[in-house]
């Protein structure tokens, strides 16, 4: 055939920003969601899905980059001409949707949604253009009260993620604070204090000299580009510093640290409205965390957090992953913030023209399950895959297929016939082994003529080929067992019950 005429064969190819996940990723992050799942409709919220698209005037200036508004989103037109994008986060399709169904809706109106969203942004090592938000909100309340629930669900979520004291910190800001600090520092443009709060929520990223440029006069990063810096002198940088090391009480060991980070923050913002109000707003979600035996343990009051979205209006927390693991070459992995939110008390109002309190938490369910993941000691999920019933002989499958419906349904546990192409032994033990099944059932003629089955236990075959030292001492163990029909569930539920206690 000459080459003109080869028929077109696409490359196989993911489009960059991408990924694909396999199904140990996805069934962790299934898990995880579940997990969230229970602990949100036990506290009263209620699941909702929402579209994948909402219309572009919709979501006004609450876009990714307030700096470049008409970016940042997968946008398109609509056969009526509207503009169409998919949405970026869960807040904005809730606030639309709760502006449309407001008349109907008990406020405050309490729900949690997971699943994807997209961000038309230049991809990266860990930044990826699709991925999962969990989030929960309570729309319609307007005090710290429904704050301090959302830190105490916060702080929840990562325990029913496994997750124990140590672990992990929720750490406690109010945006009204900085921008006490800010009005009595003489910083009144609010251009200019959106510059700083960006600047700040990069303190982790760039560390603290970074920041200092940006709200000078700008900084110059390793590839040349130059970001435009807020513009403060030398004073108001400094009045901005102390701020952020105000919560200097947890590292000193004060008996109440949170209690001493409140009364110095009232002391620094007596005579700022705004920074009054956020102290106060921070001692009562401090007293109800107390009363819950929440404790340093679980939050912290911390004046370097400050949230990016330009949407906050109050109270913002940060849920931040303190246990770590290693990498191969035996190097720490710093985790950091893996969940936040706030208090946002504008976005439902642009469509209603009247006040709308309203506050949330929202969590990035792959970065959080992939933390997990390498917290884990790794072993235990190599046989998570499903029983698989051989299938070594013409004409009996529907004895196998009621074995595996057998297995699902005295065991609970997911079940399979090999229903590939041949009968040959080795290829589909292969199978079995590729597929993470725990134990194989293997019934072959002998088998069948004597009323037997074989089980053979794989998970505990793989863990005595490591250990044992001679052939004998391997061939010696229980990884393989031939026992009457009758005796297959029993047998199969023991080495199940041996795989969870290894």
């Amino acid at each position: 055939m000459a080459k003109k005429d080869k028929p077109f064969r696409p490359k196989a190819r993911r489009p960059r920003g991408f990924e694909d996940r396999p199904a140990d990723i996805l069934k962790a992050e299934r898990d995880l969601v579940a997990r969230a799942g229970e602990v949100y409709e036990a506290h009263g919220f209620m699941p909702l899905a929402t579209g994948a698209f909402e219309y572009a005037d919709a979501l006004g200036k609450f876009l990714p980059d307030e700096e470049r508004p008409n970016e940042g989103v997968f946008a398109l037109q609509d056969d009526d001409e509207q503009w169409m994008a998919l949405r970026y986060d869960m807040t904005a399709p809730l606030a639309r949707y709760v502006a449309e169904n407001f008349d109907g809706l008990a406020k405050p109106y309490r729900r949690w949604q997971a699943g994807s969203v997209w961000r038309n942004e230049k991809p990266g090592p860990g930044r990826f253009r699709e991925f999962t938000q969990c989030d929960a909100d309570s729309v319609g309340a307007p005090g710290p009260e429904a704050d301090a629930e959302m830190v105490m669900l916060a702080a929840k979520v990562m325990e029913a993620a496994g997750l124990g004291e140590g672990d992990f910190v929720v750490r406690v800001n109010d945006r009204r604070l900085l921008d006490g600090v800010l009005d009595l520092a003489g910083v009144g443009d609010a251009a200019q204090k959106g510059r700083v709060l960006r600047s700040l929520d990069k303190l982790d990223k760039f560390g603290w000299d970074g920041v200092a440029q940006l709200l000078g006069g700008g900084r110059k990063d390793e590839s040349g580009d130059f970001t435009e810096g807020a513009k403060l002198d030398d004073a108001q940088i400094e009045a901005v510093k102390r701020f952020t090391e105000a919560s200097g009480a947890y590292e000193s060991g004060a008996a109440d640290p949170a209690g001493e980070t409140i009364r110095a923050l009232g002391a620094a913002l007596d005579g700022s409205q705004q920074g009054e109000a956020g102290v106060a707003a921070l001692g009562v979600i401090n007293d109800i965390l107390k009363g819950l035996d929440f404790g340093p343990a679980q939050f912290r009051i911390d004046t370097s957090v400050v949230r990016g979205l330009g949407y906050y209006t109050g109270t913002v927390f940060e849920a931040e992953l303190l246990k770590t693991a290693t990498y191969e070459d035996g190097k720490p992995i710093q985790f950091g913030s893996v969940g936040g939110g706030g208090r946002y008390d504008d976005l439902v109002s642009r469509f209603k023209g009247q006040p709308v309190p309203a506050t949330g938490f929202s969590f990035g369910v792959s970065r959080f399950a992939a933390a997990l993941r390498a917290l884990e000691s790794g072993e235990a999920s190599k046989f998570d895959g499903p029983v698989v019933v051989l299938a070594l002989e013409d004409g009996q499958a529907a004895e196998y297929f009621g074995m595996a419906a057998e297995i699902r349904q005295k065991l609970n546990v997911p079940a399979e016939v090999y229903v590939g192409s041949g009968r040959n032994f080795g290829k589909q033990l292969k199978y079995a082994d590729k597929r993470g099944a725990p134990v194989a059932v293997i019934v072959g003629s002998e088998e069948r003529e004597n009323g037997q089955v074989t089980i053979k236990d794989l998970a505990l075959g793989a863990k005595l080929s490591a250990e044992a030292e001679t052939r004998e001492e391997w061939l010696a163990n229980e990884q393989q067992k031939t026992v009457p029909r009758g005796e297959m569930i029993e047998t199969i539920s023991r080495a199940l019950s041996r795989m969870k206690d290894q």
